[in-house]
């Protein structure tokens, strides 16, 4: 069975998620900086009023992904406040200033995290090699890669997807995301052979995803 994933950028959309055929939640805030963590407060409602799994993104501001000491430390922060509350597990990426994958800062948090897994996200993108990234996410224990194929949009990455998918061989999830809605999704499906699917499914200017593009997309994967 494939899965679909939605990313809520407030309370009310995943709200409209919960009541969706969607599989899983990626929970964050500020939709126009591309998603950062949200308000604990938030997360508390949210776990009252749905029973999807639900990840939480943990990212302390928009913009890069090469971090402070003292935004590290939120984010060590961050993890360790919500990992108390009944949530299946954590969104995040870091890099360092040459966009490569900052090994021991991610390790510190997939650690942190135990024994929750951790996806990470589409910093993954801005690395400037697939396959050598890919392996280094393996190594350091993430179930999954939110990506849309080292492009800013799953379009334009359709390729890589496929290329990914087949460089992972089952040993982590990849997961297309970034552009997908129903009027592609198959398209990018059958490239890919993914089996896991992420998109905010917004078709205005609402920020609230909706609940006939979010049921549509879950038809049409399976």
């Amino acid at each position: 069975m494939k899965k679909l994933e939605i990313a809520c950028f407030n309370l009310e959309s995943a709200l409209v998620v919960a009541k969706s055929n969607a599989d899983r939640i990626e929970f964050c805030a500020d939709v126009h900086l591309g998603g950062t963590t949200p308000r604990y407060e938030d997360i508390v409602t949210l776990c009252e009023n749905s029973e999807k799994e639900l990840m939480i993104m943990i990212r302390p501001r928009g913009g890069n992904f090469c971090y402070s000491e003292d935004e590290y430390e939120q984010m060590k922060i961050s993890i360790l406040a919500i990992k108390k509350l009944p949530v299946d597990g954590f969104v995040f990426g870091i890099l360092d200033e040459n966009h490569q994958i900052d090994i021991q800062r991610n390790l510190e948090l997939v650690e942190l995290a135990k024994p929750l897994p951790c996806a990470f996200h589409r910093a993954f993108d801005r690395t400037p090699h697939l396959e050598e990234s890919l392996e280094q996410v393996i190594q350091l224990g993430f179930k999954t890669i939110l990506t849309s194929g080292m492009a800013s949009h799953v379009d334009e990455g359709k390729m890589n997807l496929q290329k990914l998918v087949t460089f992972a061989n089952d040993r982590i999830t990849i997961m297309p995301g970034g552009g997908l809605r129903s009027t592609n999704i198959q398209e990018i499906a059958t490239i890919s052979q993914a089996h896991d699917f992420h998109s905010s499914a917004l078709t205005d200017e609402s920020g609230i995803s909706d609940l006939e593009e979010i049921n549509r997309l879950k038809s049409l994967i399976n």
